[in-house]
């Protein structure tokens, strides 16, 4: 035979061969209870030839082996390998370990919201955010968890260098409803003056509640208005006083800045020491008493960032002097079985210190 006659036998012989490896395969996939998997992956073992079922959990495969094997997976069943034959059934066992649990990272994406309720609310556990953020009163301990509620210290601006404004969603603080184990808490009676935030208006003083007395804090803000009223139109904060008894929780913290930008000898400014104590005794069946006392001293910071030979004061700037003395009580007293009286509240002392305008006299 000559050269020239090979290359049509060989072509023959290769569709030959592959026509008899070209299998079509068909089949269909179901679950334990018979039911159809819709959208179960088969893929032929060691090559990337693969389909899916259809809504009748059936499938056609065109295989590329002459003896195939068959990989079929679905979400939430196990893994089965099986012969590839036409007319195929498979059944696919459930597997409830496969699927971990999802987990959310971020600073601002705790699993902390409850959404299956018309509006989302945050609640935020303060004694796990105190010990992640180290701060020590409530207005700077929501504004580092809590999206879009603001809080400042103010220096130079009258009153409210000692009672420090906050707001929630940009508005002003007198649109914010604060509540109190689900009951409205009285407002400031300083009018926000200067350039202070919310000038012009009257807000809650947050700090006037130790953050050792609170079990959690609630925030609702879409739709807060329809459900409190007109003074709820940036939202409803509402704060859970703590309700444990026989735990005694004690703490003392400190922290201060590096005062990089002073002129004279001083390393550390702004220190902050806060001590505290709850304790809480039970009282007939169901009834508590529970009691805190908190004691924050804050000291002066020193930002203005120019020197003073001549020791004009008001080049002095920075966070006011504070020493705040607060006690709290939160209490359920059974009067019978089906009645109980309660009683919260608490008193605060604040003496603060602050910077401001002096007058030069030549």
């Amino acid at each position: 035979m000559k050269p020239t006659h090979l290359l049509p036998i060989i072509c023959l012989a290769s569709t030959a061969a592959w026509g008899q490896a070209a299998t079509t395969l068909t089949g269909q996939v179901k679950d334990a209870a018979g039911q159809p998997v819709i959208g179960a992956s088969i893929v032929e073992k060691g090559t990337n030839n693969g389909t899916s079922t259809d809504a009748n959990g059936r499938f056609t495969l065109r295989a590329r082996t002459a003896v195939p094997r068959l990989i079929i997976s679905s979400l939430g069943y196990t893994n089965q390998e099986v012969a590839g034959t036409s007319g195929l059934s498979v059944t696919l066992a459930e597997n409830s370990t496969s699927l971990d649990a999802v987990q959310v990272v971020g600073s601002r994406s705790q699993n902390r919201s409850v959404t299956d309720s018309p509006s989302p609310v945050d609640i935020i556990d303060v004694r796990e955010v105190t010990a992640k953020t180290g701060q020590l009163d409530v207005n700077q301990l929501l504004q580092f968890v809590a999206p879009s509620f603001n809080s400042n210290r103010q220096t130079g601006a009258d009153g409210a260098d000692h009672v420090d404004p906050a707001s929630l969603r940009g508005l002003g603080p007198d649109q914010t409803l604060v509540l109190v184990n689900g009951k409205r808490w009285h407002q400031s009676a300083l009018v926000n003056l200067f350039g202070s935030r919310g000038r012009g208006n009257t807000g809650t003083d947050l700090n006037t509640i130790p953050a050792a007395s609170i079990e959690r804090i609630e925030i609702l803000r879409d739709g807060a208005s329809a459900q409190y009223g007109s003074d709820a139109i940036a939202g409803v904060i509402n704060i859970v006083l703590k309700t444990s008894v026989n735990e005694l929780t004690a703490n003392a913290n400190y922290g201060a800045y590096t005062a990089k930008y002073r002129f004279d000898d001083k390393t550390f400014d702004g220190g902050n020491f806060n001590a505290n104590l709850n304790y809480g005794v039970s009282v007939g069946k169901g009834g508590f008493v529970n009691a805190t006392v908190d004691y924050n001293q804050r000291q002066h910071t020193q930002r203005a960032n120019v020197p003073a030979p001549d020791g004009i004061q008001r080049r002095q700037y920075g966070d006011p002097k504070a020493n705040n003395t607060s006690v709290y009580l939160n209490s359920k007293l059974p009067i019978n079985e089906n009645v109980y009286a309660y009683a919260f509240g608490g008193v605060n002392f604040r003496k603060g210190e602050a910077y401001a305008y002096s007058t030069l006299l030549f």
